[in-house]
């Protein structure tokens, strides 16, 4: 949001009409009467947190799908009298719960480094006298004074003075603004030369800065993963709730009463609850977000790295991103019998690092190179006169050999003034100036002469913020990976386009396009969207709005940055990427942080979090289709014998034994894909119900083998042992089938995968051999049979029907 769109009658008005608008007068300032009136009228120099309180968003975490299955099976075993049961599913419902709220609160660190940016000290005029006051008391009407370093503490009419004014973290534009008496100073900005006096237009939150913090606070990003572990649970309650449905139906047409129903609901529960999942995504998506710190970029959301599997948009900031942020020496002009050496060699000459001005940064950098590094080194200086608004140049006096030169670099039109050039010559140069600036250079001019004889000019130097060598091989493995990228920047069009063709982006619109299509009925905004490669002119609330269109649109969005105006964005966007050298308010906002020079490693996050998709795609098929098999089994086999074939507990370490192992998915080998992912699953749920189905339709048919040549009929412990290895064995093959989406052998599992479920097979084998209360132990031949039918079942059977649903639900996934 621009200043002048906030209070366009201040903004525009005169130096002696905002005065008199505010009330004060420059040479005395407000009284200590008159601050204390404002401050209790405006309010503090700050923006007011928004805190949520703190026992009720902790509470809100019993509050749920999954919290509720939890805690109907918490009544059900207080009812039942299984206070085991309700201890053990009690301390689950509070892990999980503290472990989602101990994830959640990252935005007030946010809005908390924002705030602090503006706790510091403003020189201001009260009573006729000069002092120090906090930032945060200042007011509207307060005369204050800024110089060099300072940071602008409100939003500021100049009322004297030039200034050089950062505003790069603001805005975005890479250069330096020059104010002058009557502009307008933003708060956050950085003041680099000159000093001058202001009058305080606006604080706190009405400021441009405080209206940045506001969006931050506001911005909301949308969690997938959120969404999908709700869809998981609302399926699992379905396919529970369908076949304790028709039990209860059946049970109730032979004469049953609900009472003798409430174990058999308790079994089901307890087989359908997913109480590993929480610790599944955690612990697969830390494991990428380790991978990921080793290649330099750190996770600070642990969900943005699965987030960045479906990411399909990137919105990409310009300035601090692919470009350097750093003026650099692009094209240098000689004039007259100079060489391009001698004329970066004056250029330099006339600068001075000490300074650290971006443009004789640039010249000193370009000065290396051997050619004008000689010339640089065989010259000492005698004086030199520091870049001022008013001329709009520097000066140096050297002395080589013998003899002093007078170097002078500056305006193309100040510099050739000072040579004597004559206009239709001086109009010729800005010309050339005005052509170069069209394609985003910014064009100097560079003279030489005796010290005290004329000046002659010796060349035209072009300067540029470059792209970075890396931007355009991000760019087009991005778009090989179908990721669409879009640039955003505040420069000009020209500029915009100039950088973008060169990183291969090529439909640059004006950001005011945007706002207009907004403006209209109907998908007029994603229309413009859909077909540019990125906006220019844009604004902090510009870019957090091309983020919240994107998400209408249905679009999973990514956004990098490095400045404070990036910050709301960042915050919105599913993936939000700060970039090294960002600031602390952009890093903060951010749920992914670039620790090393370059952007190439956002590829390696793409790249990561499809892996960690497709860890995280296995283990919800594998629980939907074990769920089916556990609920149905013990379902249809109540139906059948009218006896429950499994006790609760041994469903409840069934589920423990079987989700837990799980968990080394998220170290898996997997192959990830070359094109976004997609949580419409719906022809991967098909396919696990078909596992399912399959799955209970085997392990009735051992069952109903096992029930007369075991003497299961006559003993209910001993069928309960059968029923838990038949479930813990199919559950334990079955991974290694629904973890490759063609055939089983094609991939390799991982280390910890394999050990996981060597572990698993092992206890369960220790469990048939020794038992446990309502266990007891299983004839070993009966234990070895159990395991090579699951193993059949699952790795033969199952694993073609697996392979022929995917090529007809999903044949992506199949190639």
């Amino acid at each position: 949001m621009r200043p002048i769109d906030r209070a366009p009658g201040l903004a525009a008005a005169s130096v002696p009409d905002a005065l008199r608008a505010l009330g004060v007068d420059p040479e005395v300032g407000l009284t200590r009467a008159e601050a204390e009136t404002r401050l209790r009228r405006h309010g503090y120099n700050e923006v007011a947190e928004r805190k949520e309180h703190v026992v009720l968003a902790f509470l809100g975490k019993f509050w749920g799908l999954s919290a509720w299955m939890l805690e109907l099976i918490m009544i059900l075993s207080l009812a039942l009298r299984k206070y085991s049961d309700l201890a053990v599913v009690g301390a689950l419902l509070l892990v999980n719960a503290v472990l989602q709220f101990s994830q959640e609160h990252r935005a007030a660190g946010v809005v908390e480094t924002l705030r602090r940016r503006l706790q510091v000290s403003a020189r201001v005029r009260r009573d006729a006298a000069w002092q120090s006051v906090p930032a945060r008391e200042l007011v509207p009407g307060d005369i204050v004074r800024v110089r060099p370093g300072d940071i602008v503490p409100a939003d500021v009419k100049l009322l004297n003075g030039a200034l050089g004014v950062d505003q790069s973290a603001l805005t975005g534009e890479s250069q330096e603004a020059e104010k002058a008496a009557g502009d307008i100073l933003s708060s956050g900005s950085i003041v680099r030369r000159g000093e001058g006096n202001g009058v305080v237009m606006l604080t706190g939150a009405k400021t441009y800065f405080g209206r940045t913090t506001e969006l931050v606070q506001r911005a909301r990003p949308k969690l997938h993963i959120e969404a999908v572990v709700a869809k998981m649970v609302r399926w699992l309650l379905l396919v529970v709730g369908a076949v304790l449905g028709g039990v209860v139906v059946l049970s109730l047409m032979r004469g049953a009463s609900l009472v003798e129903m409430a174990p058999l609901v308790l079994v089901l529960l307890m087989g359908a609850v997913p109480v590993a999942l929480p610790v599944m995504f955690t612990v697969s998506m830390a494991f990428g977000a380790a991978e990921l710190a080793k290649r330099g970029v750190l996770v600070t959301r642990l969900s943005a790295a699965e987030d960045a599997a479906t990411m399909d948009v990137l919105c990409v900031d310009k300035t601090g991103t692919i470009t350097m942020n750093r003026l650099a020496v692009t094209g240098v002009i000689p004039l007259g019998p100079a060489t391009e050496d001698e004329v970066v060699a004056a250029g330099a000459l006339a600068s001075q690092e000490a300074n650290q001005d971006p443009i004789d940064l640039a010249f000193l950098a370009a000065a290396r190179r051997p050619g004008a590094a000689a010339l640089v080194a065989a010259a000492s200086r005698v004086s030199f006169e520091p870049f001022d608004p008013q001329n709009r140049r520097t000066e140096a006096v050297v002395e080589q050999g013998g003899q002093r030169a007078r170097l002078m670099k500056g305006a193309v039109r100040t510099v050739a003034q000072a040579c004597g050039l004559q206009p239709p010559a001086i109009d010729a140069l800005e010309a050339r100036a005005d052509e170069a600036a069209l394609k985003g250079l910014r064009t100097l001019a560079v003279a030489r002469g005796a010290e005290a004889g004329a000046l002659a000019l010796i060349g035209l130097v072009s300067l540029q913020d470059p792209p970075r060598p890396d931007a355009g091989q991000l760019i087009a493995a991005l778009r090989g990976l179908g990721i669409d990228v879009k640039m955003l920047t505040g420069d000009a069009l020209p500029v915009a386009r100039e950088i973008a063709h060169g990183v291969g982006l090529g439909n640059i619109r004006r950001a005011a396009e945007l706002r207009e299509a907004g403006a209209r009925p109907g998908n007029a905004t994603d229309d413009l969207l859909a077909g540019v490669d990125g906006f220019a002119e844009v604004y902090p609330d510009d870019k957090y709005a091309v983020v919240r269109h994107l998400q209408a649109a249905k679009h999973v969005t990514g956004m990098t940055g490095d400045g404070i105006n990036d910050a709301p964005a960042l915050r919105q966007a599913e993936v939000g990427i700060a970039v090294s050298a960002s600031t602390d308010v952009a890093k903060g906002a951010a749920s992914v942080v670039l620790t090393e020079p370059g952007l190439v490693n956002i590829v390696a996050l793409v790249e990561q979090g499809r892996a960690i998709y497709q860890r995280v795609l296995t283990w919800i098929v594998n629980k939907i289709s074990r769920t089916i098999l556990k609920s149905s089994f013990v379902a249809v086999a109540y139906i059948v014998t009218g006896r429950f074939v499994i006790s609760a507990f041994a469903m409840l370490l069934l589920t423990f034994m079987n989700d837990f192992s799980k968990i080394a998915l998220a170290t898996d080998e997997v192959r990830w894909s070359r094109r976004p992912e997609s949580w419409k699953i719906g022809g991967f749920i098909a396919t696990s119900a078909a596992i399912g189905v399959a799955m209970v339709a085997e392990t009735l048919l051992l069952l109903s083998i096992a029930w007369a040549r075991f003497g299961l009929a006559r003993n209910g412990a001993a069928l309960h042992a059968f029923s838990f290895q038949t479930l813990l064995y199919f559950g334990i093959f079955s991974i290694f089938s629904v973890r490759e989406r063609q055939w089983f052998w094609r991939t390799r599992p991982g280390k910890a995968l394999m050990a996981a479920s060597a572990l698993d097979l092992l206890a369960g084998v220790v469990l048939s051999l020794v038992g446990l209360p309502g266990l007891p132990p299983l004839p070993w031949q009966q234990t070895l049979a159990i395991i090579g039918y699951a193993a059949a079942c699952c790795l033969l059977v199952n694993d073609a029907l697996k392979v022929a649903m995917i090529k007809w639900r999903v044949p992506a996934a199949a190639a």
